[in-house]
């Protein structure tokens, strides 16, 4: 009988010390008095968890990804994999190479996964380009490999996949991501077709990694086509883009919660103390010189032996001349630099600085969109940022007027009348129907340009062209051509009798190609350079 009285009240003892210590732990699951429920009998079983009962996880498991991401999960172990595995049987610079694009499809896997969880930001706004960051960034090295090794003889497989790793860009296109993923693709073919040509014959390990490579932004078109076809989706309830782009980065600390708390059968260990804010620990006691050890006093003996040299300190030091002194001569701030002095000849100063990179340019889909501009500015014209436009964009021109065309895409431009000058510079996809001009029409990086002569022109000039198409008519048979850097580039010439057999009707044009390869030998001490002809 009296060892059961002492059992009862060391029951009691212990429920009453679960009462007081169960308010100090936060849990959702708790009652609404702040006293957890416990079992009839006033126990906790061993392993039960006091909050929610037996059997309670210490850690939540992880949510299932979207369909999204394991769809795209499933191209990066398909076709991107297997690329890499061939660049690493290639090896040097390709495996190098192949190794920033699995990196930079990581990094959009990532900003894939925080389109999910977060709110859309605006687009020019900074939010944007920090998520973008990650992104640009991986995107940014494949090209630097490219770079940096314009002589290998493998040049024509690194700029394959530098023009078309580009494809990633396609998050940033609001309306049709298919059709960039397209052109992309057009652009690492023009690359990836010489190697194929060239190892054809050689080696067919080559011709299967470019294949490889295409299949990539095949396989990219069906995942978009599917999950985004007119542009990416954010999620319209969800976080803000910075906050999900840190748990994205930051896994392990974003998922990482206080397991909830166990009740072992003796009885819970006792709740951490609450910090206090009001009286901070104190700093760490300093030695007693007040100097942490013996080297930082060597250290400041050193600087207050120098300092009390005087003017010996200083006696090192080079005189300015006064005409060095911007302060004496103001026509010195206008320069960018101050003129130097005395050469000095010791090996530290002897040694140039390297040059600092310049900053890459951005993608055209990640620049800010301006407003379409067409304006007369004394005798010039000025056409921006027209893409797309619907109709032909009609330019009424005198003979005084010269016209800048500029960052426009698949945009048709009829000029009304004979202009003095015309020039398309960073156009895409853009034609150009003209009646006369009094000089030229000057076309830089402007691919798949087309352009209609209706009455005369003198001179047409083509630098960096990729694509042309050229409509001379009978008054332009004259016109002289002026390519640099160009391919792909034909003109179409008006038949010589202008009639197509006996029923009077005007006949067909002809196509006839530029020449692109060029021959180039030395006889008797002068260069001679010929056309390279095909026969057959």
């Amino acid at each position: 009988m009296n060892n059961l009285t002492t059992l009862i009240k060391r029951l009691e003892a212990a429920t009453s010390r679960l009462e007081d210590m169960v308010p100090s732990i936060s849990d959702p699951s708790a009652s609404t008095s702040g006293v957890a429920s416990l079992p009839e009998s006033g126990l906790t079983a061993p392993g039960a968890d006091i909050h929610g009962g037996p059997g309670t996880p210490q850690q939540q498991p992880m949510a299932p990804l979207p369909p999204a991401i394991d769809d795209f999960d499933a191209l990066i172990n398909g076709d991107v994999k297997t690329f890499v595995n061939m660049s690493e049987e290639i090896g040097g610079l390709v495996a190098e190479q192949s190794a920033a694009v699995l990196r930079a499809f990581a990094a959009e896997r990532k900003f894939l996964i925080v389109t999910t969880k977060a709110k859309k930001p605006d687009i020019q706004s900074p939010v944007y380009m920090e998520v973008l960051k990650e992104l640009q960034s991986t995107l940014g090295v494949v090209n630097d490999i490219r770079e940096a090794n314009r002589a290998s003889p493998l040049f024509n497989h690194l700029t394959a996949v530098s023009e078309g790793i580009n494809v990633l860009i396609w998050v940033a296109n609001e309306t049709k991501p298919v059709d960039l993923i397209t052109e992309m693709l057009s652009s690492a073919q023009f690359w990836g077709n010489r190697v194929i040509q060239e190892y054809k014959e050689k080696d067919q390990t080559h011709v299967q990694w470019v294949q490889t490579f295409y299949r990539i932004f095949k396989s990219l078109a069906g995942y978009v086509r599917q999950h985004n076809p007119s542009g990416l989706t954010w999620n319209p309830n969800g976080i803000d883009p910075l906050q999900a782009t840190e748990e994205v980065n930051n896994p392990e600390q974003s998922s990482a919660k206080p397991p909830p708390s166990r009740t072992p059968a003796g009885g819970p260990p006792p709740p951490p103390p609450l910090p206090s804010f009001n009286n901070p620990p104190p700093p760490q006691p300093m030695p007693p010189n007040g100097i942490s050890n013996s080297r930082s006093s060597a250290d400041m003996g050193a600087v207050f032996d120098e300092i009390s040299r005087g003017e010996s300190v200083t006696s090192k030091l080079r005189k300015v001349d006064p005409s060095s002194q911007t302060h004496k001569n103001p026509s010195l701030r206008t320069g960018s630099a101050v003129p130097s002095g005395p050469v000095r000849t010791d090996s530290s100063s002897s040694r140039g600085k390297s040059p600092i990179p310049g900053k890459k340019p951005k993608p055209e889909s990640m620049r800010t969109k301006k407003p379409p501009k067409k304006e007369l500015e004394g005798n010039k014209w000025l056409i921006e940022n027209y893409e797309t436009h619907s109709g032909m964009l009609e330019i009424p021109a005198q003979i005084s007027h010269s016209i800048l065309i500029s960052r426009c895409a698949r945009t048709t431009i009829r000029v009304l009348g004979k202009a003095n000058a015309i020039s398309l510079d960073n156009c895409s996809q853009v034609s150009l129907v003209i009646d006369s001009l009094v000089s030229a029409v000057d076309v830089i990086k402007s691919p798949k340009f087309e352009l209609q002569v209706l009455g005369i022109l003198p001179t047409i000039m083509l630098d960096q062209v990729d694509g042309a198409a050229i409509y001379l008519g009978r008054e332009s048979l004259g016109t002289e051509v002026f390519t640099s850097k160009c391919t792909g580039v034909n003109l179409n010439l008006p038949p010589l009798d202008g009639v197509n057999g006996d029923n009077g009707e005007e006949g067909d044009y002809v196509e006839r190609a530029l020449p692109e390869q060029i021959k180039t030998v030395i006889r008797d001490g002068m260069i001679v350079s010929e056309i390279v002809e095909h026969a057959g």
